[in-house]
């Protein structure tokens, strides 16, 4: 198997189940990727990440190029010998935080100029080239085009105008993009518009096909952004499906910043591989855990005396070792134990989640997986 490739190892209605060789190791799809946003998952070590299964971890290009600077991780030995997390790695552009900074960023065709108020104010500008520039100092295993993410709700015009910069500067961070042992993943666009999304995946597509004519590498994966930035669930899937089976089958599908379970189950339904989210460790922090009876808030008053496991149905080490009473004791002390266990308990009910949705497409029995998750009272918490 070669470095990049990804073979397709079964297939179930639409949901795919697949392997992916990298530089760092090879991860298996579906799979759900923890958010490293700071080269760290907050309160979780690489090695407690490990024992999760997690696979590949996401950083942020952003935010390690504001702090503590890509040179410097760069100096480190790149992003995995940084964090001391030996498995596959991958970063996003940034472009979502940029665009987050709303008046203090300015957009023009040929790049960014943003003032990093979460930092120190300075200003910074950022073209497709130099976004390149950066994740090929940070060295992870998948680096992502830098593109233009607008919110929900947006007029088509705003949607169509964002589209067409980010298929052009996809193609010049292709043109960019010179490390061998790192993938560039392209990401579609086109908001809720599903004739601007199918355009976005046929020119990324031209774009991959004229590279490698010309002798270059291309993309080696699709990411699908622009979904999940305000609009209701439903909305996302009256596309998803067709914007997934526009796209390569022979290149793995990343749908970005998903991370809610049933989204998941059904979202490989429609054809997706990969997913992120802050969503687990977020929620843990917040006290609450995903379960298969629902998300459970450890704050109510309910599960002070309750002295049985988490989730009955996991099998993580937090729901081996310990009681609701106790988890509900730390979290209502605020101590940091608390946000730490139930981080830990989340992404290993994601990744669980996926080993499981995997399993059944090895299976051929996808359709009845979905079937039997959409009916639990979890997936109606979700």
């Amino acid at each position: 198997m070669s470095l990049f490739d990804y073979t397709i190892e079964a297939v179930s209605g639409a949901a795919r189940a697949g392997s992916y060789e990298t530089a760092h190791g090879t991860f298996r799809t579906p799979m759900f990727m923890p958010v490293g946003t700071h080269a760290t998952v907050k309160g979780v070590t690489p090695t407690q990440l490990r024992d999760l299964n997690s696979q590949v971890v996401l950083a942020n290009t952003y935010h390690l190029y504001m702090r503590p600077g890509a040179d410097l991780v760069a100096e480190a030995g790149g992003i995995q010998r940084f964090m001391a997390y030996d498995g596959p790695m991958l970063t996003d552009s940034g472009g979502f935080q940029l665009f987050s900074l709303g008046h203090m960023m300015k957009v023009d065709d040929d790049g960014v100029t943003f003032q990093a108020l979460d930092y120190d104010g300075s200003t910074h500008r950022w073209t497709p080239e130099e976004n390149m520039r950066i994740q090929q100092l940070i060295g992870a295993d998948i680096a992502m085009q830098l593109d233009q993410c607008v919110g929900y709700p947006a007029t088509r015009e705003q949607v169509r105008a964002s589209t067409k910069l980010s298929w052009e500067w996809a193609r010049r961070c292709c043109d960019a993009h010179t490390r061998p042992d790192q993938a560039l993943f392209a990401i579609v666009q086109g908001g809720m518009f599903l004739d601007l999304r199918l355009e976005s995946a046929q020119r990324l597509i031209q774009i991959d096909r004229d590279s490698r004519a010309a002798g270059g590498r291309g993309f080696q994966g699709f990411g699908i952004g622009g979904y999940s930035v305000g609009e209701p669930h439903d909305v996302m899937f009256e596309t998803l499906g067709q914007v997934t089976a526009a796209l390569p089958p022979n290149q793995p599908r990343y749908l970005m910043g998903v991370g809610n379970p049933t989204t998941l189950v059904r979202a490989v339904r429609a054809g997706v591989d990969m997913f992120d989210c802050v969503l687990p460790t977020r929620t843990g922090r917040m006290g609450t855990a995903f379960s298969s009876q629902g998300r459970m808030n450890l704050r109510n008053a309910k599960y002070t005396r309750d002295f049985g496991p988490l989730d009955p149905a996991c099998d993580c080490v937090v729901c081996r070792e310990h009681t609701r009473a106790y988890l509900r004791h730390l979290v209502k002390q605020r101590e940091m134990l608390g946000g730490i266990l139930l981080s830990i308990h989340n992404l290993h009910f994601l990744t669980s989640l996926m080993g499981r949705a995997r399993e059944a497409v090895l299976a051929g029995c996808y359709e009845e997986f979905y079937e039997e998750w959409m009916a639990s009272p979890g997936a109606r918490d979700y």
